[in-house]
Protein backbone atom coordinates (compact mmCIF):
# COMPACT_ATOMS: atom_id res chain seq x y z
CA UNK A 1 0.00 0.00 0.00
CA UNK A 2 1.25 3.43 -0.94
CA UNK A 3 0.22 6.61 0.16
CA UNK A 4 -0.56 10.06 -1.06
CA UNK A 5 -1.15 13.40 0.60
CA UNK A 6 -4.68 15.40 0.03
CA UNK A 7 -5.07 18.91 0.46
CA UNK A 8 -6.19 22.06 -0.26
CA UNK A 9 -5.32 26.06 0.79
CA UNK A 10 -7.21 26.08 3.93
CA UNK A 11 -8.39 29.35 5.23
CA UNK A 12 -10.46 30.00 8.40
CA UNK A 13 -10.38 33.44 8.87
CA UNK A 14 -8.58 36.55 7.58
CA UNK A 15 -5.45 35.99 9.59
CA UNK A 16 -3.54 34.10 7.38
CA UNK A 17 -3.16 35.35 3.62
CA UNK A 18 -3.81 33.26 0.38
CA UNK A 19 -0.17 33.93 -0.39
CA UNK A 20 0.90 32.15 2.87
CA UNK A 21 -1.72 29.15 2.60
CA UNK A 22 -0.26 28.21 -1.08
CA UNK A 23 3.02 28.36 0.34
CA UNK A 24 1.64 26.22 3.32
CA UNK A 25 1.04 23.81 0.97
CA UNK A 26 3.94 23.84 -1.13
CA UNK A 27 6.13 22.78 1.97
CA UNK A 28 3.63 20.37 2.92
CA UNK A 29 3.79 19.05 -0.87
CA UNK A 30 7.42 19.36 -0.49
CA UNK A 31 7.81 17.51 2.63
CA UNK A 32 5.41 14.39 1.51
CA UNK A 33 7.61 14.10 -1.70
CA UNK A 34 11.10 13.86 -0.12
CA UNK A 35 9.03 11.20 2.24
CA UNK A 36 8.40 8.97 -0.28
CA UNK A 37 4.82 9.82 -1.05
CA UNK A 38 3.80 8.81 -4.53
CA UNK A 39 0.93 11.48 -5.18
CA UNK A 40 -0.30 14.90 -4.29
CA UNK A 41 -3.81 15.40 -4.71
CA UNK A 42 -5.62 19.10 -4.99
CA UNK A 43 -9.81 19.21 -5.10
CA UNK A 44 -11.83 21.66 -7.28
CA UNK A 45 -14.22 24.12 -5.04
CA UNK A 46 -15.58 27.44 -5.62
CA UNK A 47 -16.07 30.08 -3.71
CA UNK A 48 -15.37 28.52 -0.29
CA UNK A 49 -12.59 29.52 2.03
CA UNK A 50 -12.53 26.37 3.95
CA UNK A 51 -11.62 24.49 0.89
CA UNK A 52 -9.63 26.89 -1.24
CA UNK A 53 -9.32 25.79 -4.97
CA UNK A 54 -10.92 27.02 -7.59
CA UNK A 55 -8.97 24.77 -10.13
CA UNK A 56 -6.51 22.38 -9.57
CA UNK A 57 -4.89 22.12 -12.31
CA UNK A 58 -2.45 25.70 -12.08
CA UNK A 59 -1.81 24.96 -8.56
CA UNK A 60 -0.86 21.25 -9.12
CA UNK A 61 1.61 23.10 -12.47
CA UNK A 62 3.27 25.23 -10.42
CA UNK A 63 4.11 22.10 -8.35
CA UNK A 64 5.35 20.56 -11.19
CA UNK A 65 8.30 23.08 -11.25
CA UNK A 66 8.70 22.43 -7.77
CA UNK A 67 9.09 19.06 -7.33
CA UNK A 68 10.58 16.10 -9.04
CA UNK A 69 9.14 12.57 -8.45
CA UNK A 70 5.93 13.08 -6.87
CA UNK A 71 2.56 12.44 -8.77
CA UNK A 72 0.39 15.45 -9.58
CA UNK A 73 -3.36 14.49 -8.82
CA UNK A 74 -6.68 17.02 -9.96
CA UNK A 75 -8.80 14.98 -7.53
CA UNK A 76 -11.07 15.74 -8.34
CA UNK A 77 -12.46 18.02 -11.84
CA UNK A 78 -15.84 18.33 -11.27
CA UNK A 79 -17.80 17.59 -14.22
CA UNK A 80 -20.61 19.89 -14.92
CA UNK A 81 -17.73 22.64 -14.51
CA UNK A 82 -16.12 21.67 -17.36
CA UNK A 83 -16.36 21.32 -21.41
CA UNK A 84 -15.02 17.87 -22.27
CA UNK A 85 -12.36 19.69 -24.89
CA UNK A 86 -11.00 22.33 -22.15
CA UNK A 87 -11.16 19.81 -19.60
CA UNK A 88 -8.86 17.29 -21.83
CA UNK A 89 -6.94 20.28 -23.39
CA UNK A 90 -5.98 21.73 -19.84
CA UNK A 91 -5.31 18.36 -18.27
CA UNK A 92 -3.05 17.20 -20.90
CA UNK A 93 -1.11 20.08 -20.68
CA UNK A 94 -0.67 19.39 -16.65
CA UNK A 95 0.63 15.87 -18.21
CA UNK A 96 3.23 18.36 -20.45
CA UNK A 97 4.16 20.96 -17.89
CA UNK A 98 4.80 18.10 -15.28
CA UNK A 99 6.79 15.09 -17.71
CA UNK A 100 4.35 12.57 -17.56
CA UNK A 101 3.46 13.26 -13.92
CA UNK A 102 -0.47 14.10 -14.01
CA UNK A 103 -3.21 12.13 -11.95
CA UNK A 104 -6.72 13.07 -13.51
CA UNK A 105 -9.33 12.57 -11.51
CA UNK A 106 -13.44 13.74 -11.83
CA UNK A 107 -16.39 13.52 -10.13
CA UNK A 108 -20.15 14.44 -10.42
CA UNK A 109 -19.86 17.40 -7.75
CA UNK A 110 -21.59 17.60 -4.24
CA UNK A 111 -22.41 20.96 -3.73
CA UNK A 112 -25.43 22.59 -4.60
CA UNK A 113 -24.10 25.85 -3.73
CA UNK A 114 -21.81 25.74 -5.91
CA UNK A 115 -23.89 23.99 -8.96
CA UNK A 116 -26.71 27.11 -8.36
CA UNK A 117 -23.22 29.76 -9.28
CA UNK A 118 -21.43 27.61 -11.72
CA UNK A 119 -24.35 25.65 -13.86
CA UNK A 120 -27.84 28.35 -13.10
CA UNK A 121 -29.34 25.97 -10.56
CA UNK A 122 -28.72 22.70 -11.71
CA UNK A 123 -29.57 20.08 -9.64
CA UNK A 124 -26.54 18.69 -7.67
CA UNK A 125 -28.09 14.86 -8.22
CA UNK A 126 -27.39 15.34 -11.78
CA UNK A 127 -23.82 15.73 -12.04
CA UNK A 128 -23.54 11.96 -12.93
CA UNK A 129 -25.10 12.81 -16.49
CA UNK A 130 -22.14 14.80 -17.05
CA UNK A 131 -19.17 13.20 -15.46
CA UNK A 132 -20.62 9.75 -17.46
CA UNK A 133 -20.73 11.65 -20.60
CA UNK A 134 -17.15 13.68 -19.67
CA UNK A 135 -15.25 10.55 -18.74
CA UNK A 136 -15.04 8.88 -22.17
CA UNK A 137 -15.17 12.13 -24.64
CA UNK A 138 -12.03 13.41 -22.43
CA UNK A 139 -10.48 10.22 -23.31
CA UNK A 140 -11.14 9.98 -27.55
CA UNK A 141 -9.89 14.31 -27.52
CA UNK A 142 -6.67 12.44 -26.32
CA UNK A 143 -6.49 10.17 -28.65
CA UNK A 144 -6.72 12.39 -31.54
CA UNK A 145 -9.52 13.81 -33.86
CA UNK A 146 -12.95 13.34 -32.73
CA UNK A 147 -16.59 14.63 -32.58
CA UNK A 148 -19.65 14.39 -30.10
CA UNK A 149 -22.87 14.46 -30.31
CA UNK A 150 -24.04 13.86 -27.04
CA UNK A 151 -27.06 14.40 -24.69
CA UNK A 152 -25.07 17.26 -22.88
CA UNK A 153 -22.63 18.31 -25.28
CA UNK A 154 -21.92 19.16 -29.13
CA UNK A 155 -19.05 19.86 -30.86
CA UNK A 156 -17.46 19.43 -34.22
CA UNK A 157 -14.11 17.46 -34.82
CA UNK A 158 -11.75 18.25 -32.16
CA UNK A 159 -8.74 17.43 -30.50
CA UNK A 160 -6.83 17.87 -27.10
CA UNK A 161 -4.02 20.39 -28.13
CA UNK A 162 -1.58 19.28 -26.47
CA UNK A 163 -1.81 15.87 -26.15
CA UNK A 164 -0.92 14.29 -22.59
CA UNK A 165 2.80 12.83 -22.35
CA UNK A 166 1.57 9.73 -20.87
CA UNK A 167 0.11 7.34 -23.82
CA UNK A 168 -2.34 5.97 -24.25
CA UNK A 169 -3.80 8.39 -21.25
CA UNK A 170 -2.18 9.54 -17.61
CA UNK A 171 -4.50 7.54 -15.19
CA UNK A 172 -8.03 8.36 -14.83
CA UNK A 173 -9.98 8.38 -11.53
CA UNK A 174 -13.77 8.65 -10.33
CA UNK A 175 -14.82 9.71 -7.30
CA UNK A 176 -17.60 6.56 -5.87
CA UNK A 177 -19.85 6.06 -3.26
CA UNK A 178 -22.71 4.51 -4.75
CA UNK A 179 -22.56 0.55 -6.59
CA UNK A 180 -23.63 2.50 -10.12
CA UNK A 181 -20.44 4.71 -9.64
CA UNK A 182 -18.40 2.03 -8.94
CA UNK A 183 -19.70 -0.10 -11.91
CA UNK A 184 -19.20 3.11 -14.09
CA UNK A 185 -15.87 3.61 -13.34
CA UNK A 186 -14.40 0.16 -13.43
CA UNK A 187 -16.29 -0.41 -16.67
CA UNK A 188 -14.53 1.94 -18.05
CA UNK A 189 -11.16 1.42 -16.80
CA UNK A 190 -10.72 4.03 -14.44
CA UNK A 191 -9.50 3.67 -10.77
CA UNK A 192 -11.89 4.65 -7.94
CA UNK A 193 -11.01 6.99 -4.99
CA UNK A 194 -13.39 6.54 -1.83
CA UNK A 195 -13.79 8.23 1.15
CA UNK A 196 -15.43 7.16 4.42
CA UNK A 197 -16.06 10.61 5.82
CA UNK A 198 -16.81 10.48 9.23
CA UNK A 199 -17.41 6.96 9.71
CA UNK A 200 -15.33 3.98 10.80
CA UNK A 201 -13.90 0.53 9.54
CA UNK A 202 -17.25 -0.83 8.02
CA UNK A 203 -17.32 1.72 5.56
CA UNK A 204 -13.97 1.07 4.61
CA UNK A 205 -15.03 -2.35 3.88
CA UNK A 206 -18.55 -1.75 2.66
CA UNK A 207 -16.74 0.50 -0.03
CA UNK A 208 -14.02 -2.10 -0.68
CA UNK A 209 -16.78 -4.35 -1.59
CA UNK A 210 -18.89 -2.30 -3.56
CA UNK A 211 -15.33 -2.02 -5.74
CA UNK A 212 -14.88 -5.26 -5.54
CA UNK A 213 -18.42 -6.83 -6.79
CA UNK A 214 -17.65 -4.02 -9.56
CA UNK A 215 -14.37 -5.92 -10.69
CA UNK A 216 -16.11 -9.05 -10.28
CA UNK A 217 -18.68 -7.70 -12.81
CA UNK A 218 -16.42 -6.87 -15.73
CA UNK A 219 -13.51 -9.17 -15.86
CA UNK A 220 -12.94 -8.58 -19.64
CA UNK A 221 -11.65 -5.12 -17.66
CA UNK A 222 -7.84 -5.12 -16.16
CA UNK A 223 -8.10 -4.45 -12.42
CA UNK A 224 -8.25 -0.52 -11.98
CA UNK A 225 -6.91 0.49 -8.22
CA UNK A 226 -8.57 1.85 -4.94
CA UNK A 227 -7.81 4.78 -3.01
CA UNK A 228 -9.12 5.86 0.78
CA UNK A 229 -8.97 9.41 1.36
CA UNK A 230 -9.27 9.90 5.27
CA UNK A 231 -8.30 12.47 7.77
CA UNK A 232 -5.33 11.88 9.37
CA UNK A 233 -3.33 13.32 12.20
CA UNK A 234 -0.27 11.95 14.10
CA UNK A 235 0.72 12.85 17.30
CA UNK A 236 3.41 12.26 19.66
CA UNK A 237 3.18 8.85 22.03
CA UNK A 238 4.67 11.13 25.09
CA UNK A 239 0.98 13.50 24.92
CA UNK A 240 -1.72 10.58 25.59
CA UNK A 241 -4.09 13.66 24.79
CA UNK A 242 -2.95 14.54 21.99
CA UNK A 243 -5.91 13.30 19.75
CA UNK A 244 -8.50 15.37 21.71
CA UNK A 245 -6.75 18.20 19.55
CA UNK A 246 -7.14 17.18 16.08
CA UNK A 247 -10.25 15.31 16.49
CA UNK A 248 -12.13 19.03 17.87
CA UNK A 249 -11.13 20.21 14.79
CA UNK A 250 -12.34 17.77 12.35
CA UNK A 251 -15.21 17.86 13.69
CA UNK A 252 -15.40 21.65 13.07
CA UNK A 253 -14.13 20.99 10.15
CA UNK A 254 -17.46 18.36 9.14
CA UNK A 255 -19.90 20.91 11.08
CA UNK A 256 -18.23 23.28 8.59
CA UNK A 257 -19.11 20.90 5.71
CA UNK A 258 -22.39 20.28 6.71
CA UNK A 259 -23.08 24.19 6.80
CA UNK A 260 -21.76 24.45 3.24
CA UNK A 261 -23.85 21.47 2.03
CA UNK A 262 -27.31 22.24 3.98
CA UNK A 263 -26.84 25.34 1.36
CA UNK A 264 -29.40 27.71 3.48
CA UNK A 265 -26.72 30.21 4.78
CA UNK A 266 -25.67 33.61 2.68
CA UNK A 267 -21.40 33.12 3.66
CA UNK A 268 -19.94 36.49 4.19
CA UNK A 269 -16.70 36.99 1.90
CA UNK A 270 -16.29 32.82 1.43
CA UNK A 271 -16.30 32.29 4.90
CA UNK A 272 -19.73 30.31 6.81
CA UNK A 273 -19.82 29.40 10.42
CA UNK A 274 -20.05 25.79 11.03
CA UNK A 275 -23.33 24.09 12.17
CA UNK A 276 -23.95 24.19 15.61
CA UNK A 277 -23.23 21.24 17.96
CA UNK A 278 -26.32 21.58 18.96
CA UNK A 279 -27.41 20.16 15.70
CA UNK A 280 -25.43 17.11 16.12
CA UNK A 281 -27.21 15.58 19.34
CA UNK A 282 -28.02 12.55 19.34
CA UNK A 283 -25.37 11.96 16.46
CA UNK A 284 -22.57 10.30 18.33
CA UNK A 285 -20.33 9.93 14.93
CA UNK A 286 -20.02 13.78 15.82
CA UNK A 287 -18.02 13.62 19.01
CA UNK A 288 -14.37 13.91 19.08
CA UNK A 289 -14.18 10.58 20.95
CA UNK A 290 -15.75 8.94 17.86
CA UNK A 291 -13.91 10.99 15.42
CA UNK A 292 -10.89 10.47 17.40
CA UNK A 293 -11.70 6.22 16.44
CA UNK A 294 -12.97 6.75 12.77
CA UNK A 295 -10.78 9.21 11.16
CA UNK A 296 -7.10 8.24 11.26
CA UNK A 297 -5.93 9.85 14.68
CA UNK A 298 -3.53 8.06 17.20
CA UNK A 299 0.26 7.58 18.07
CA UNK A 300 2.41 6.54 15.26
CA UNK A 301 1.79 2.86 16.66
CA UNK A 302 -1.67 3.43 16.71
CA UNK A 303 -2.35 4.48 12.86
CA UNK A 304 0.08 1.70 11.67
CA UNK A 305 -2.13 -0.89 13.57
CA UNK A 306 -5.15 0.10 11.99
CA UNK A 307 -3.38 0.85 8.41
CA UNK A 308 -2.76 -2.97 8.03
CA UNK A 309 -6.51 -3.58 7.94
CA UNK A 310 -6.47 -1.09 5.15
CA UNK A 311 -3.55 -2.72 3.63
CA UNK A 312 -5.44 -6.42 3.98
CA UNK A 313 -8.34 -5.40 2.45
CA UNK A 314 -6.38 -4.82 -0.99
CA UNK A 315 -6.29 -0.72 -0.69
CA UNK A 316 -3.35 0.17 -3.40
CA UNK A 317 -3.70 3.51 -2.06
CA UNK A 318 -3.82 5.45 1.49
CA UNK A 319 -4.26 9.47 0.96
CA UNK A 320 -3.56 10.97 3.88
CA UNK A 321 -6.06 14.28 4.00
CA UNK A 322 -4.37 16.88 5.86
CA UNK A 323 -7.56 19.59 5.98
CA UNK A 324 -8.60 19.86 9.45
CA UNK A 325 -8.46 23.34 10.40
CA UNK A 326 -4.91 22.75 12.53
CA UNK A 327 -2.36 25.31 12.52
CA UNK A 328 -0.07 24.82 9.53
CA UNK A 329 2.92 24.02 12.39
CA UNK A 330 0.66 21.23 13.48
CA UNK A 331 0.05 20.08 10.12
CA UNK A 332 3.63 19.59 9.17
CA UNK A 333 4.24 18.36 12.49
CA UNK A 334 2.22 15.55 11.93
CA UNK A 335 3.41 14.70 8.49
CA UNK A 336 6.70 14.58 9.39
CA UNK A 337 5.61 12.05 12.33
CA UNK A 338 3.93 10.29 9.90
CA UNK A 339 6.93 10.09 7.23
CA UNK A 340 9.26 8.94 9.97
CA UNK A 341 6.92 6.85 11.96
CA UNK A 342 4.25 5.19 10.19
CA UNK A 343 5.65 4.94 6.26
CA UNK A 344 8.60 2.61 7.12
CA UNK A 345 6.34 -0.04 8.32
CA UNK A 346 4.67 -0.04 4.88
CA UNK A 347 8.21 -0.55 2.92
Amino acid sequence: MRFSLFAHMERWDESVSPSQQFEDLTELVRIAEAGGFGTVWIGEHHSMEFVGSPSPIPQLAYLAARTSTIRLGAGTIVAPFWHPVRAAGEAALLDVISGGRAEIGLARGAHQFEFDRLTDGLSASDGGRYLRELVPAVRALWQGDYAHDGEIWRFPTSTSVPKPVQRPAPPVWIAARDPASHDFAVANGCNVMVTPLMKGIEEVENLVEKFETAVGDHPEVPRPELMVLRHTHVHSPQDPDGWRPAAEAVQRYYRTFDAWFGNDRTPENGFLEPSPESKFEGRPEFEPESLHKTAMIGTPDELVERLRRYEELGIDEYSFWIDNGLPHEEKRRSLELFIKEVVPAFR
